[in-house]
């Protein structure tokens, strides 16, 4: 993956390539109910919306209980509603049920909030569509065009050439180089945005990428990548007190991290994970920052390298990057990884310190950075501090409203209570719970303690943002919702 700040491609108008894009939304090949000549009924097609390549889930270990699933949505809504009060006092809470993983009705919503995207968005009303009308550079929008096939080909959402997909990630993309005209655009963006966009529609999408290049990963896609190389450093100097047995052999065979971990690294595992494993890990990146993309990185490293036994079939550089290519699926497993990854007792303290001595190193054998990036945050506690956001910013705004028929009895009692209105206004002493400022017009007052059955079916059809036309709704897919 590389930086494509130097690469100008021909010139192009934005209404040349949208027209591009739509010619193809148009014909069989382009429209989403036919994928590559096959009709969508022979196609066989997981929960997260894959209809087959590496990713596809066979859905043996990813099965949580309804019951247990909805208990979860109910506290991540109650969260949700109260998010600064969340984040100030019970922040471990949090943290927490990030690690047991968010609910997928709601991991689009919940990875906005811990992100900051969400206020952001907020604090720059009519930006994205400011930017989202605007024509772009034209170096840049035939290298994105170029990439947009290539991002997750068998995704249901992106199989489609010209498809609502694609074009939800072109906007995103162009957007984001004219927010960063300075940066540009680089390879390693598209599938983060294409993660993003499975899970939110574009404008919050671009508001979470804007946060992940920004707070999460500065300086990764910059011209040069200098970040990611001290990254690197910083990874190969963590994996000498992690393993020092994989720290040797890579020594050894002078293999550079650059070789192995600049996809990782840039691409948040997206790409090489199992898919329950990438989203698993997102939701603890959202809220721990780049630690977790490093203790991912050093436990595959320590389960690939980390015993003589393994070792003894790649004595070589070649033979160690193809082992590093080709990581044993038991390793990447959901469940195996995630309890690996929250035991390493890795820090960002740890990272900070290694950092800064890599910075030393850097500085006495090429000079000065060239790009000179924000500093880094580490999870959203350290993002909402740096920026406090407001009530207002925090605020849930569905765009969708169901309005419910009233039945004649809630007319009854629609009129009893206007009858009791008089009396209410002179009771001095009003013993009613305050409302919830927070509450979505279309969601109950969910209490997660004694939720009734009634209104735990409501937990089911929670409230999705407004996607494209084609957006999957279903509450099974990972999906827009």
């Amino acid at each position: 993956l590389s930086n494509n700040n130097n690469t100008a491609g021909p010139r192009l108008s934005q209404r040349g390539t949208v027209e591009s894009l739509a010619e193809h939304e148009n014909s069989s090949l382009g429209s989403d109910s036919e994928l590559n000549g096959f009709a969508n009924t022979e196609i066989q097609t997981d929960k997260y919306g894959f209809i087959g390549g590496a990713q596809q889930s066979t859905g043996e270990h990813d099965n949580i209980p309804p019951d247990v699933l909805r208990q979860r949505e109910a506290k991540w809504l109650d969260m949700l509603t109260s998010w600064d009060k969340w984040m100030a006092k019970k922040h471990k809470k949090v943290k927490l049920r990030c690690q047991k993983g968010i609910p997928p009705s709601l991991r689009g919503r919940a990875w906005l909030y811990l992100s900051g995207g969400k206020v952001k968005k907020e604090q720059n009303q009519g930006k994205f569509q400011e930017l989202d009308s605007q024509p772009g550079d034209p170096k840049w929008l035939d290298v994105i065009e170029k990439d947009l096939h290539r991002q997750f080909p068998f995704h249901e959402m992106f199989v489609a050439r010209g498809g609502h997909g694609q074009q939800d990630l072109f906007r995103v993309l162009k957007a984001y180089t004219l927010h960063r005209p300075e940066e540009g655009y680089c390879q390693a963006q598209a599938p983060i945005a294409a993660v993003l966009l499975m899970h939110m529609p574009a404008e919050d999408a671009f508001w979470g990428l804007v946060q992940i290049c920004e707070k999460y990963l500065p300086g990764y896609y910059s011209a040069g990548l200098e970040a990611i190389q001290l990254d690197g450093e910083i990874l190969f100097a963590l994996l000498k007190r992690v393993s020092p047995v994989a720290h040797r052999h890579l020594k050894k065979y002078k293999i550079d991290p650059i070789l192995y971990m600049t996809e990782w690294f840039m691409c948040a595992f997206s790409r090489t994970l199992p898919w329950v494993s990438v989203l698993r890990m997102w939701d603890m990146f959202f809220c721990e920052g780049v630690k977790i993309i490093f203790r991912v990185g050093l436990v595959l490293l320590k389960c690939m390298l980390g015993s003589q036994e393994k070792l003894k079939a790649c004595q070589g550089q070649y033979e160690t990057m193809e082992l590093l290519r080709s990581i044993e699926p038991r390793y990447m497993q959901e469940a195996f990884l995630v309890q690996e990854v929250i035991e390493l007792a890795v820090s960002e303290r740890d990272i900070e310190k290694e950092h800064l001595s890599q910075l030393r190193r850097w500085k006495e054998t090429h000079g000065e950075l060239h790009c000179k990036s924000p500093p880094r945050m580490h999870g959203a506690k350290a993002i909402m501090a740096a920026e406090p956001p407001s009530r207002q910013d925090l605020k849930q705004n569905p765009t969708i409203v169901v309005e419910v028929p009233q039945t004649s009895e809630s007319k009854m009692e629609k009129g009893k209570k206007a009858k009791s209105k008089v009396e209410k206004k002179t009771d001095t002493k009003n013993t009613s719970p305050p409302l919830n400022p927070y509450l979505l017009p279309s969601d109950p007052a969910l209490q997660s303690d004694n939720l009734a059955p009634s209104e735990s079916q409501h937990l089911q059809e929670d409230t999705p943002p407004q996607g494209s036309n084609q957006s999957l709704s279903s509450s099974e897919h990972d999906t827009y919702l």
